[in-house]
């Protein structure tokens, strides 16, 4: 497993020491800012490309780190990066705000992502919150086209995450048991693409249309939304 932006380690030390797992986990990051670094290989990166060679991971992690990488153009060389390391049948899972949140989790402050650059840059000074704006959050449509790409096929679990999240830390709330619970799937889905924070799943797709083609008898282009 390859967790690719670790921070403070707290993923790939969870992986690295569940024994029942079995996890082999490697960490990156441009920094060094660990707080666990128990169970898991720790390397230093300069930029978005990484130190492994080809097809050399079962499960490639990167955990709110794209908004974190650059302008766009680096962060399309992290999801080619992905793909490149992660092995033909294995999997990927991507965490990414959303542009259109309305308070950015970063700095604190009310529909910044939504601004222009420039604009953005000066609202973080005039709130005294740094000197510039360095996330570059994402929208759907851009990150889903990015992955598409890439050669990933993907599967959204915004509306999954949500309700996991309530029903493991706040399952007694209201708006869990009387909305979010029971709300239909259809509801999510045509919402998607507002959610604060974008999550998928990620897998080759050369190895999803092997798998549909095997079932069916015929070649089948295979790209989950």
């Amino acid at each position: 497993m390859l967790e690719v932006g670790t921070g403070s380690g707290g993923i790939a030390h969870f992986f690295g020491t569940s024994g029942a797992m079995g996890w082999d986990v490697d960490a990156v990051d441009v920094e060094d800012s660990r707080l666990v670094s128990e169970g898991f290989r720790f390397t230093t990166v300069d930029g978005v490309v990484l130190p492994f060679a080809d097809d050399s991971f079962d499960v490639v992690v990167s955990n709110h780190v794209i908004e974190h990488v650059g302008e766009a153009t680096q962060q399309v060389q992290h999801l080619r990066e992905l793909f490149r390391v992660m092995r033909a049948d294995g999997i990927g899972y991507l965490a990414v705000p959303s542009r259109w949140m309305l308070v950015e989790p970063h700095f604190k402050l009310p529909f910044l992502s939504w601004l222009p650059q420039p604009l953005a840059d000066s609202y973080v000074r005039m709130a005294k919150k740094g000197d510039y704006y360095d996330c570059r959050p994402l929208t759907v449509h851009w990150l889903e086209s990015k992955l598409d790409e890439a050669g990933f096929a993907f599967t959204q679990h915004h509306a999954d995450a949500l309700r996991l999240t309530y029903d493991i830390e706040r399952r007694n709330s209201v708006l869990y048991r009387w909305l979010l619970k029971p709300l239909p799937d259809f509801v999510y889905r045509v919402l998607r693409r507002v959610f604060p924070t974008l999550i998928y799943t990620l897998a080759r797709k050369q190895e999803c249309e092997h798998s549909a083609s095997s079932l069916s008898g015929r070649p089948r282009r295979s790209t989950p939304r």
